[in-house]
């Protein structure tokens, strides 16, 4: 007992800090590695709650645009469109497509960079809130779980990559017909020899699963270990005493801290800029036939 309470006094090991802060807030405990029927709250209401607030930004921008001389943020949405739109241009050649796909490629860029952002709060702040309340409702703060950058979440990026797969798939469809994507599926790449058929459609299957599956990791991958070096940066000020050692790990955790978030301010952008940019060559591949 003795043990226990000095541990409850010291609070949580550097290993349960860590845990505790990648834990998600989910509606029951997952049965085993796959299971549909788990939800991760927490990631869900930051994703929803984000959209909600670039549809609302990007709708403010269309409202209050004016022909005359733009204010800063109408100047730097225009700057944005533009790219957005010249990145289109120059992929999907099918100018009736990029009314719908230019926009879309813009709603993606600005909010997956929304949620990317969401790494550059303070790691305690957003937590220590929901712990409180938590503990105010009568729940128990120990297993108040909030994470908030639905990025490091995999069912998150997984979900954005499988919509842009259903959209290439659209696109395959409407351009070439059922029946050209079918025949494509059967004659690509290899050649349209019947006995290559089967090979063929094999490595069709390949290429969509693998853009899929590459295009979802490849942001979770970035966004999570920015998250858990936001949290080992932590750690250091968690560390602190009137001491030598802890006033030197104080000041190293407000530097390093404010180099990784500075460094990591490119990461998001350039994590989102680069989701924007395949979600555009998937869908330019999809008007292609071969």
């Amino acid at each position: 007992m003795a043990a226990d309470s000095a541990a409850a006094a010291h609070g949580p090991t550097a290993g349960e800090y860590i845990v505790h802060h990648l834990t998600f807030w989910q509606n029951k405990k997952p049965a085993n590695v796959v299971d549909f029927t788990v939800f991760n709250w927490d990631s869900l209401f930051w994703a929803i709650l984000l959209g909600v607030v670039t549809c609302l930004l990007l709708w403010k921008a269309a409202r209050k645009a004016t022909p005359g001389v733009p204010g800063r943020f109408q100047a730097a949405v225009e700057i944005l469109v533009e790219m957005v739109d010249s990145q289109a241009k120059g992929i999907v050649h099918n100018a009736q497509s990029r009314k719908f796909v230019a926009p879309l490629a813009l709603t993606v860029f600005v909010w997956i960079f929304m949620m990317n952002a969401m790494d550059l709060l303070p790691v305690d702040l957003i937590p220590a809130i929901w712990t409180w309340y938590y503990g105010v409702s009568g729940h128990d703060p120990s297993h108040a779980y909030m994470r908030v950058v639905p990025t490091a979440d995999l069912s998150i990026t997984m979900g954005l990559s499988l919509s842009v797969l259903l959209v290439c798939l659209y696109y395959n469809v409407k351009i070439k017909g059922l029946g050209g994507w079918v025949h494509e599926l059967f004659t690509a790449p290899f050649g349209s020899h019947p006995l290559l058929w089967p090979f063929n459609f094999l490595m069709q299957i390949i290429e969509f699963v693998a853009k899929t599956v590459s295009h979802g990791m490849r942001l979770f991958g970035n966004m999570y270990a920015g998250e858990l070096i936001f949290l080992l940066i932590a750690l250091m000020g968690g560390a602190w005493s009137l001491s030598a050692t802890g006033i030197g790990l104080a000041i190293g955790h407000i530097i390093a801290g404010s180099a990784w978030a500075i460094f990591h301010i490119l990461i998001i952008t350039l994590q989102a800029f680069v989701f924007m940019m395949l979600t555009l060559v998937y869908v330019g591949q999809a008007h292609d036939a071969h």
